[in-house]
């Protein structure tokens, strides 16, 4: 079982960037798909990236593709969400989320396909 913590969230205006980061415990992170989801007051969590076990594979959601990148480290237990050219419609609660895998598929793009996930990190982008 993985615990997981995100950071970076904040108030940021249109155009600019944020860094969010995922902490997770246990000494399995390797084993782990790793993907960020978001949640919009009023709408349904959707996908917004996915990472392999070793990071060699990504997969993104058409409304961020080009402009967020996902990366992970494995030595630290960490996946990234790099945001740039942010837009008031990205503005949501943002969960990392983790699922345990025998290969590198990556394209595990819907909420229940992840059994863990962290408390969320609030990002507002102001236009």
């Amino acid at each position: 079982q993985v615990q997981l913590v995100e950071s970076g969230g904040g108030l940021v205006q249109a155009g600019g960037s944020l860094r969010l980061s995922c902490a997770a415990s246990g000494r399995t992170f390797s084993n782990y798909v790793m993907g960020w989801f978001r949640q919009a007051p009023g709408k349904e969590r959707e996908f917004v990236a996915a990472i392999s076990r070793g990071g060699g594979n990504t997969y993104y959601a058409d409304s961020v593709k080009g402009r967020f990148t996902i990366s992970r480290d494995n030595a630290k237990n960490t996946v990234y969400l790099q945001m740039n050219s942010l837009k008031p419609e990205d503005t949501a609660d943002y969960y990392c989320a983790g699922r345990i895998s025998a290969s590198d598929y990556v394209r595990w793009q819907r909420p229940h396909d992840y059994p863990y996930w962290g408390q969320g990190t609030q990002v507002t982008v102001s236009s």
